[in-house]
Formats: C-alpha cells, sequence, structure tokens
C-alpha cells in the first residue's frame, strides 16, 4: 500500500536531487549524447545518484527504474521511477523550466508523483487520494469550456513524426493557442490552472509516471490517445486535460487529424 512515508520520503529525494543539480546549473560540466542523440550531464548523473543512495538504504525491497542508471528489481510490486532532469537540453540552456520526476508505482500503477524545479523551488506533489499541492499549498486546474478557449501545451513540433502529426494537427487547430518547449513543466502549469491541455508523442515510462498523481490531483486527467489510463505498459502517446470534459474533444481532434491525412 502507499501511505503518506512514501510522499514524504518522494520528497526528501527530491530535496536530495535539488542539492546535487543546483551546483551544476549555468556552471560548467561534462555533457554526453547517448545513441538517441539525447543529451546526458554530471548534474542528471549526480542528482540520479543521490537519489537511489536514499533508497537502497531506506527501501531496499522496492525497485528502482532510473533514466541514467538503468533498472533493478524491476518485477518488485513496488517500483520507484526515476528522471533526475527532465529537460535536459533546457537545463543546458541554463533556462530554468525543467524538471525532477520522482515517482512510486505499485503493479504498474502511479501512485506517487513528484515534478520538482529546483531553481525556481517549485514542487509539485501527488499521491492517490490525496490533493496535490504546489510548495505544500493545494494545486488546483482550471475549467476549460471549449476547445477554442484552450491553450495546448507539447515540448517540440519535431517529436510528432509521421501519423502522430497527423493526430496532432487538428488538434492544434482547434485551440486557441499552442506552445512549445517546457517538458515536464508543462504538466506542473497545468495542475495550476495555466495550460489547459499537454499531448506528447513517444514518451517513457521515466517521463510520465511522476506525471499522473499530480495532475489527476488537481483535478485533471491523464490518458493515451485511445483514453485508457497510464500505466508502466503504456505507448507513450499522452494527454493531459485540466477538464476532464475535454478529453472526449480531444480524442476525437487527434482521430480527425489523422483521418483527414489518410
Amino acid at each position: 500500500m502507499t501511505s503518506r512515508d512514501d510522499l514524504a520520503l518522494a520528497n526528501r529525494l527530491a530535496d536530495a536531487a535539488g542539492n546535487a543539480i543546483r551546483p551544476f546549473f549555468r556552471a560548467r560540466y561534462d555533457t554526453d549524447y547517448k545513441s538517441d542523440a539525447s543529451p546526458v550531464t554530471e548534474a542528471d548523473r549526480a542528482a540520479e545518484a543521490a537519489i537511489r543512495a536514499i533508497l537502497e538504504k531506506e527501501r531496499p525491497g522496492d525497485g528502482i527504474i532510473g533514466e541514467e542508471y538503468g533498472a533493478v528489481r524491476e518485477d518488485a510490486e513496488r517500483v520507484w521511477i526515476l528522471d533526475p532532469i527532465d529537460g535536459t537540453r533546457s537545463f543546458i540552456a541554463g533556462r530554468p523550466i525543467f524538471g525532477t520526476l520522482i515517482a512510486l508505482t505499485q503493479a504498474g500503477w502511479p501512485t506517487v508523483g513528484i515534478i520538482d524545479q529546483p531553481i525556481a523551488a517549485e514542487r509539485w506533489a501527488g499521491m492517490v487520494g490525496r490533493p496535490t499541492t504546489l510548495n505544500g499549498l493545494p494545486a488546483k486546474t482550471r475549467a476549460c469550456r471549449q476547445l477554442s478557449d484552450a491553450i495546448l501545451a507539447s515540448t517540440a513540433p519535431q517529436l510528432f513524426a509521421g501519423c502522430t502529426g497527423e493526430h496532432f494537427s487538428v488538434l492544434a487547430r482547434d485551440c486557441r493557442d499552442t506552445v512549445w518547449g517546457g517538458d515536464c513543466y508543462n504538466y506542473a502549469l497545468l495542475a495550476s490552472g495555466h495550460v489547459d491541455i499537454v499531448v506528447e508523442s513517444g514518451l517513457k515510462l521515466h517521463d510520465l509516471a511522476a506525471l499522473v498523481p499530480v495532475v489527476e490531483g488537481a483535478g485533471g486527467r491523464m490518458c493515451d490517445w485511445s483514453g485508457d489510463p497510464l500505466s508502466a505498459d503504456s505507448d507513450g502517446n499522452v494527454i493531459a486535460v485540466g477538464d476532464p470534459a475535454r478529453v472526449d474533444d480531444i480524442l476525437e481532434a487527434l482521430n480527425a487529424g489523422h483521418a483527414a491525412h489518410e
């Protein structure tokens, strides 16, 4: 079972990650590039190492899946999912819109989530059955009467390739405005009522697991492009919406975009 102790631990993990990250921000450090051309810095590795050291000491029976150091005990009932810096390109550019993502899953379902921005000192914390908070105060999504009123956010247009781009095109047209960039920070802004919809393609488990408790605890909803809940088995095509009444409109627009290009 997930408990308040797990949420408290997640907050301590975020503290440790932030302490590891801040000395590197807008400083000199080594950067490498993975096989998919995505960057990884000393800060990414230091933050994940700090988190994993605490988990190995305090939760030795739990699994861990991290972006930088892989998986241990990944078949455990409870698994911590780590992305030490989601938005490494923003971090490298000195833009404080990246975030540390920490999640706890049970049987593959996200139950605890943290989105932490260690430079601005903003932390969104979510847990199943409890309201989401921003720095300890309630965070709440906003109502959106129709897509034409909505602000849509996503990380980058080039991430929508082939048929996913076809899906996305009609949705973007139907919304009031589209903003690019932000990675996990977009979902945090949605949880606080500043953005209405976030749509992404090709996310991995470490990109999405922490987002679900945060968004849904703030009154929003997250699902895949078929409308199904997100879990460890999801395909990485993600919808987050502040007003759950708009989910069907979003799915209709995504399907219309695909049909228009067939």
